[in-house]
């Protein structure tokens, strides 16, 4: 229980640094981080719905509100989905693509100096052990980048 506890804990102290920097560094609005995220790192910036929810740790009525804030500050849009009526893709805009961009760089370094804490090996065993545990649970996405 200590270690998943202290998982829990670390994830969430990571994903709260980086989300004060991005709202406040960045003016991305609150709850946006994760989504933003997960759609910068998609192809062609962009999501279904489903996969975006699958990759953000928030609820389904979350989800929604943030990126409702998102297409409110001209980040993203919404996009009609050809193959399934009911489902919608979400997209960065040319506007939030480039926020996210820089965003993504500063995030780069933010972890990297909140990681240096461990040295290279350790920083990979940690690497090697998180990834078989997400993979174990079955939240590695399609392109494998994970939740």
């Amino acid at each position: 229980m200590a270690l998943a506890g202290l998982v829990a804990e670390m994830a969430t102290a990571l994903r709260r640094a980086a989300s004060r920097t991005w709202e406040q560094r960045y003016g991305f609005p609150p709850q946006s981080y994760e989504v933003v995220l997960g759609l910068a790192r998609a192809p062609g910036g962009r999501l279904r719905m489903s996969d975006l929810a699958a990759r953000a740790a928030l609820s389904p009525s979350g989800l929604t509100r943030a990126v409702d804030r998102l297409c409110n500050a001209g980040l993203a849009t919404r996009e009609p989905c050809a193959e399934d009526r009911r489902g919608c893709f979400t997209r960065l805009t040319p506007k939030g693509a480039t926020r996210a961009a820089a965003a993504l760089s500063a995030h780069h370094a933010q972890m990297g100096a909140l990681l240096g804490a461990l040295d290279g090996a350790e920083q990979a065993a940690l690497r090697t052990m998180l990834e078989r545990l997400r993979d174990r649970l079955g939240t590695a996405t399609a392109d494998g980048a994970g939740p």
